[in-house]
């Protein structure tokens, strides 16, 4: 059967400035959390940094290009905080902002729209120093942020998330000290958690200001939590973690409240101010990021035990593509969200270059098909779904992870940084040509 898309259904890649640019300190940039984190011994696979990358700073003219050969029409990437501001506030970069017109010139000249995320996780070092996201200032540092990149390029950029997954930057950052900063604090990443979401309300009011036709959002990764064992237990852990992973970013800008369930079970809940709330309940479209269901079996995480029934990716996650039309519906029906746009999807696996050049990424491949059979069920049912962005357009720096695990639809060969379109990347291309696949059920 065919699986067909509404034809002003929006198509696109994804990135993120850390993962690809590299000159980590050229023209001006300043160090960021990331930078300081990949360069202390310990915390990153093979001691890999981000100071090259996919080397995209200088190479971006031959990657648009190649986004155009695989009629790419939407192009997501992230802008680099420090290196408009090197300290985070102050004097602007000028390099930096030119860095960013030339790539957005660039992209419109090929027919491709630029969708921008402000921020995806390399806060300037500087403002970390001075206490960083639990401190409420920061939260009018990021607006001002906000507001140059609205004049610089909001004349020809539409579309804008203020935080690509702010429960990875408060929670993984600050509490389970495995990303940047490295911190281990329950109090400082709920209270980041807060600040994230006052940020974004108030970079909101400030684009709009400047250009009211702005479409703003953030994205969230979506943790649909699955009771393995349908016992009790789980059901009581997963009814709290639905707030506290879900409800914290999403009820504050969706329905403009905070979950009580939180702020009464947790004694290092963030004090809600209802003003803050008025102001984080602002958006015209949320980004729902999903790639695995969290298993959850006898009240405990079951994230890295063995459950043979699923497949794993390369990074250990179950593929588990249902879960991912029930998280769309619950963006739906439990937060109500009014536009949905997939920002993140897709999977890492050993890919193997082969002499001529190709990568057969078969798991890949059934991955996309598999995930957009489920994204179309749910449209069908009612979720108002206006786009899908795959993760991404090409391997690239993954965290704690270095360049082990390939999420790309083209693959990266880090040496010689020469790029080669995966079958993935081919079955991609295809798929927004003919919008829709041929399908097997």
């Amino acid at each position: 059967m065919k699986i067909s898309f509404p034809s002003n259904f929006k198509w696109g890649v994804a990135t993120a400035a850390f993962q690809i640019e590299g000159a980590w300190n050229e023209d001006g940039k300043g160090e960021s959390i990331w930078d300081r984190f990949c360069h202390t011994p310990g915390h990153i696979e093979r001691s890999d940094t981000g100071d090259i990358a996919c080397d995209h700073y200088h190479r971006y003219p031959e990657d648009i290009k190649l986004m155009q050969s695989m009629n790419i029409p939407n192009y997501r990437f992230s802008v680099s905080w420090p290196r408009i501001y090197p300290n985070g506030k102050g004097a602007v970069n000028q390099n930096g902002l030119d860095f960013y017109n030339k790539l957005v010139d660039t992209l419109l000249k090929a027919g491709i729209e630029p969708w921008i995320t402000l921020y995806h996780w390399d806060l300037p070092q500087a403002l970390h120093d001075e206490g960083s996201w639990p401190e409420r200032k920061i939260t009018d540092y990021f607006t001002t942020y906000a507001e140059t990149m609205a004049k610089a390029l909001g004349d020809r950029v539409k579309n804008w998330m203020t935080f690509n997954e702010p429960w990875v930057v408060s929670f993984m950052g600050y509490h389970e000290g495995v990303f940047a900063p490295g911190e281990t604090s329950e109090k400082r990443a709920l209270q980041t958690a807060y600040h994230l979401m006052l940020a974004h309300g108030k970079a909101y009011s400030a684009i709009k200001s400047i250009h009211s036709d702005a479409r703003i959002g953030f994205t969230h990764n979506y943790l649909h939590y699955h009771n393995l064992g349908r016992d009790e237990k789980s059901a009581q852990l997963i009814n709290y973690k639905q707030h506290e992973s879900n409800g914290i970013f999403l009820e504050p800008v969706s329905l403009g409240n905070y979950p009580e369930i939180v702020l009464e079970q947790n004694a290092n809940a963030p004090t809600v101010h209802p003003d803050d709330l008025k102001v984080m309940n602002q958006y015209d479209f949320i980004g729902i990021q999903y790639y695995f269901d969290v298993l959850v079996a006898n009240g405990e995480w079951s994230f890295d035990k063995p459950f043979p029934i699923y497949k794993r990716t390369e990074m250990g996650w179950p593929v588990t593509p249902v879960g991912f039309y029930e998280s769309i519906m619950s963006f739906a029906t439990e937060y109500q969200v009014k536009d949905i746009i997939v920002t993140e999807n897709g999977s890492a696996w050993p890919d193997t270059l082969s002499p001529e050049g190709n990568v057969f990424d078969d798991d890949r491949q059934h991955y996309l098909i598999d995930h957009l059979y489920q994204l179309r069920r749910a449209m069908d049912d009612g979720a108002p779904v206006s786009g899908y962005f795959a993760w991404a357009f090409m391997d690239n720096f993954e965290w704690k992870h270095g360049y082990r695990p390939r999420f790309g639809l083209v693959y990266v060969d880090y040496g010689s940084q020469k790029r080669h379109i995966k079958e993935s990347g081919h079955l991609f291309s295809k798929i927004i040509q003919e919008k829709g696949f041929e399908c097997i059920v």
